[in-house]
């Protein structure tokens, strides 16, 4: 019984972090349009990067437009985008490289 109690307190122990993770994901067509700055995260692929924003908020966002690479950006990277209906139609990459 005791063995039982110790193995659900470190599950829940770790996966109390794992969901406040996932709480802090948003939906990119929930984001108001708009002009932002943002920290790379990661390159999901050349049309998808996934983001923080300036709150925190994480999010993958998608090109908006044929001409919208993220080919050359990289985690950690910094971006100033401009967001219409969740998706990316213009950015400049602000970190040097």
């Amino acid at each position: 019984m005791h063995k039982n109690l110790s193995l659900v307190a470190l599950l829940a122990a770790v996966a109390v972090p794992a969901i406040a993770l996932a709480a802090n994901a948003i939906d990119a067509s929930l984001i108001p349009d708009g002009t932002y700055t943002v920290k790379v995260e990661k390159l999901v692929d050349p049309k998808h990067i996934q983001v923080t924003m300036d709150n925190g908020a994480e999010t993958t966002l998608p090109a908006g437009r044929d001409s919208v690479d993220f080919g050359k950006i990289k985690p950690g990277d910094s971006v100033k985008l401009s967001l219409i209906k969740g998706s990316v139609m213009v950015y400049l990459d602000l970190t040097s490289h």
